[in-house]
This record gives C-alpha cells, sequence and structure tokens, in this order.
C-alpha cells in the first residue's frame, strides 16, 4: 500500500525519518499485546506473593534476572514498533514474520529468564537465588545453545522485516539517508542473529571446558553496533 507525495508530506519527521505507519493497525495492536503478555508472563513466572519478610528478600533477589530479560524483550518491541512507523507496511510477507516473531518470543521468554537466573545465581555464588537448578556444566551449556538459537531466529526474523522495507525503498520512495539507515539496521540485524548462530554452535560442538566461554561472543555486539553507526553517520 502507497502513499502520495501529499500524504506523505503530513506524515511526522522522527531523526530525519519519515514515519509511514503512524496509523495504529490491527497487527500492531496484537504484536503490542503479545509482548506485554510475555512480560507479564515473565513477572509472573517469578512466583507466588511472598508470605513473610525472608520471602519478599528472596523475590527481590530475582529482580536483576528478571530486568535483564525484560531489558532484551524490550528491545526486540522497540525495533518492530520501530520498523512498524518508519515503513507502514502490512502485507502477507510481514504479518507471517511478524506472527512468527511472536511465536518464537512466547516460546523463548522462559529459556530467557531462566538463563539469566541461572546466570546471576553462579555469578553471586548462590546469594541470587534461583528456582532453575542447573547441576551440571553440560546443562549450562545447553541453556546457552537455546538462547544463541533464540536470538539467532529473533534477529534473523527482525532482519527479513526490514530487508522487506530495502526491497520496497522505490515504493516507498525512501531517499537517501533513509536507505541508509535501513542498511544499517540491516547490517546490524544480521550481525546479531549472526552472533547469536555462532554462540550456539560454538556451544555444541566445542569441549565443556571451552564452550562454557561460548557466552563471551556476545560482547561483541556492542563494538558491531558501534562501528556500523560510525560507518554509517551522516
Amino acid at each position: 500500500m502507497t502513499k502520495t507525495e501529499s500524504e506523505k508530506a503530513n506524515f511526522p519527521i522522527d531523526r530525519g525519518f519519515t514515519m509511514r505507519g503512524i496509523e495504529i493497525t490491527r497487527l500492531e495492536t496484537f504484536m503490542d499485546a503479545a509482548f506485554a503478555f510475555a512480560i507479564t508472563m515473565l513477572v509472573i513466572s517469578v512466583g507466588t506473593i511472598p508470605e513473610n519478610y525472608s520471602e519478599l528478600i528472596i523475590s527481590l533477589k530475582e529482580i536483576p534476572a528478571c530486568l535483564c530479560s525484560f531489558f532484551i524483550i524490550m528491545i526486540f518491541w522497540f525495533s518492530h514498533r520501530t520498523w512498524s512507523r518508519r515503513y507502514g507496511l502490512e502485507d502477507m510477507y510481514t504479518i507471517v514474520l511478524s506472527i512468527g516473531l511472536i511465536f518464537i518470543l512466547l516460546v523463548f521468554m522462559y529459556p530467557l529468564r531462566l538463563i539469566f537466573s541461572a546466570l546471576f545465581t553462579g555469578l553471586s555464588n548462590g546469594w541470587l537465588p534461583s528456582k532453575f537448578n542447573v547441576t551440571s556444566t553440560s546443562e549450562l551449556i545447553g541453556l546457552y545453545a537455546i538462547y544463541g538459537s533464540g536470538l539467532f531466529v529473533m534477529a534473523g526474523i527482525l532482519f527479513l522485516l526490514y530487508f522487506r522495507a530495502f526491497s520496497k525503498r522505490n515504493l516507498l520512495k525512501l531517499n537517501q539517508f533513509e536507505i541508509n539507515k535501513t542498511k544499517s539496521k540491516l547490517i546490524f540485524l544480521g550481525a546479531v542473529s549472526f552472533t547469536g548462530f555462532i554462540a550456539a554452535i560454538l556451544a555444541l560442538i566445542l569441549s565443556e571446558d571451552l564452550a562454557s566461554w561460548s557466552a563471551l561472543t556476545y560482547l561483541t555486539i556492542p563494538f558491531f553496533a558501534i562501528f556500523i553507526n560510525r560507518f554509517y553517520k551522516k
């Protein structure tokens, strides 16, 4: 669905990018509701309401793991929201990809919560509790592989959404600035997806002593972001 030049002139501009998707669609409403549901389930999964002070303290100690999971989910929500507002695309291809993103999110949210819970328990030597018990290094490596796989698929879906927008750049009448911003987002999402894939593969094929360090692969993501932003900075 294209917009005329007169309609485009009325679109708001955010940081130099024309917001073509200012109308709230049923798909966007569904996406927002699904992300909200995932976050609600994430918080509810912390446990029952504390019945005494000791249980309250234990519940509060679970906040770091919950916060990290919440932060990652919100990054994906914001990325999809940005895509929707910038391009305003809603065809069968983008609908299927968006629904696929929600499905993976709902499957992925519990492993996401558990891996951060296990991570903080290990880093704090048990001071930050976890209701999910990791009894061996192989189980921890399995969590790393699951996390990497989830990141690979979710970032990959967002990559495909942005690639769809890039392929429609003439129809959407993207200017050079908008094309460059779309390219930078494509490269970054591709790098994030590839990082998740590599981390999952390393966790599976390396020995237990080395596989435990596969999580360090994610430290490359901020450097990718800095390099890509500088390269496409106008």
